[in-house]
C-alpha cells in the first residue's frame, strides 16, 4: 500500500502524521501549495475540531470494504466475458445510475446499447449474492469503531448500496453519508470531495481517505486530504497504525474486563 499525503497550508493537523522515515512502504507526495489551497469553505474549523475525535476516516466501499461482483458475477450472469459485456453495454448508463440521474427502470431500458431486454430482478439478485466483506476488513472496522473514530462511506455507487446494507449491515461500523447517487457526483470529481468537506466542517488534512483506485486517492490529495490506496486489510492496518490511528480492539477489551 502506498500512503499519499498532501499537507494543509494554513491549518495545522491535530493528529500525528510522522511515520518512521525508515519504513520503505510509505512514500510522501508533496503537492504544489497553490493546488492545496484551492479549496476554501469559509468554515471555522477550530470549533468543529473541539466537538469530535480526529482524524475522520472516509472509506470507499467496493473492493475496499465489500467485494465488487461487477467483474466476475455480472459477466457470468449474462453468459459473457467481461470484454463482451463492455462491448455491448451502454457506455454511460451505469455511470448515470451511479449518479442518480436515472432510476432502475431507466437503467433496464438502456443497459444494453441495442436495447435488448434486461432481467433487472435477476441481475439484482446476482449482485446481492456477490456482496461479502473482504478478508480482514470487518475486524479492522470493528477495532476502529471501538476506538471511537468517525467513519463514513465515500463511494461511487447507485441506490443498490441499500442491498449492501441489508446483507452486510455496514452501518454497524460507518455511516452511508457520501454516495454518488445522492450527491450527484462521482470520484475523482474534485467537486465531490469538496462536498464532503463542506458537510464534515473540518480542515481537509483531518480526513483520511481510503480507496483501492489510485485516481480516486489522487483526487483526495488534490482536495488536501490524506490518501491511502487500499491493498488489503493487513497492509491498511499497518499504515493506519503508522499514522497514529489505533486499530486494535484488544486493549479496549482488556480495559473493559479489568475495570
Amino acid at each position: 500500500m502506498t500512503l499519499f499525503f498532501k499537507p494543509t497550508i494554513s491549518i495545522p493537523l491535530n493528529f500525528s502524521l510522522n511515520p518512521p522515515k525508515s519504513n520503505p512502504r510509505l512514500s510522501t507526495i508533496m503537492k504544489d501549495s497553490n493546488n492545496s489551497s484551492s479549496f476554501s469553505s469559509g468554515i471555522d474549523f477550530s470549533a468543529a475540531k473541539e466537538k469530535r475525535k480526529l482524524p475522520i476516516l472516509l472509506f470507499d466501499v467496493m473492493d475496499t470494504i465489500v467485494r465488487d461482483p461487477f467483474y466476475q458475477d455480472i459477466p457470468a450472469f449474462f453468459g459473457m466475458s467481461m470484454k463482451e459485456l463492455m462491448e455491448c453495454k451502454h457506455p454511460t448508463a451505469w455511470s448515470e445510475f451511479e449518479k442518480g440521474l436515472i432510476n432502475e427502470d431507466e437503467l433496464a431500458t438502456k443497459f444494453f446499447k441495442d436495447g435488448r431486454h434486461l432481467d433487472l430482478g435477476g441481475l439484482k439478485s446476482c449482485v446481492k449474492s456477490g456482496y461479502s466483506y473482504l478478508d480482514g476488513i470487518e475486524e479492522l472496522l470493528h477495532g476502529l469503531k471501538l476506538n471511537n473514530y468517525e467513519m463514513h462511506a465515500f463511494t461511487n455507487y447507485p441506490v443498490w448500496y441499500q442491498m449492501i446494507e441489508d446483507k452486510l449491515k455496514l452501518s454497524t461500523y460507518l455511516s452511508w453519508t457520501f454516495c454518488s447517487c445522492t450527491i450527484g457526483k462521482q470520484k475523482p470529481d474534485l467537486g465531490f470531495y469538496r462536498e464532503v468537506l463542506r458537510y464534515l466542517q473540518v480542515d481537509p488534512g483531518s480526513c483520511i481517505f481510503i480507496d483501492d483506485r489510485a485516481k480516486n486517492v489522487e483526487g483526495a490529495i488534490s482536495a488536501g486530504m490524506v490518501g491511502l490506496q487500499f491493498k488489503g486489510a493487513d497492509v491498511l492496518r499497518q499504515d493506519l497504525s503508522l499514522l497514529g490511528i489505533n486499530v486494535s480492539a484488544e486493549e479496549i477489551k482488556h480495559h473493559e474486563t479489568t475495570s
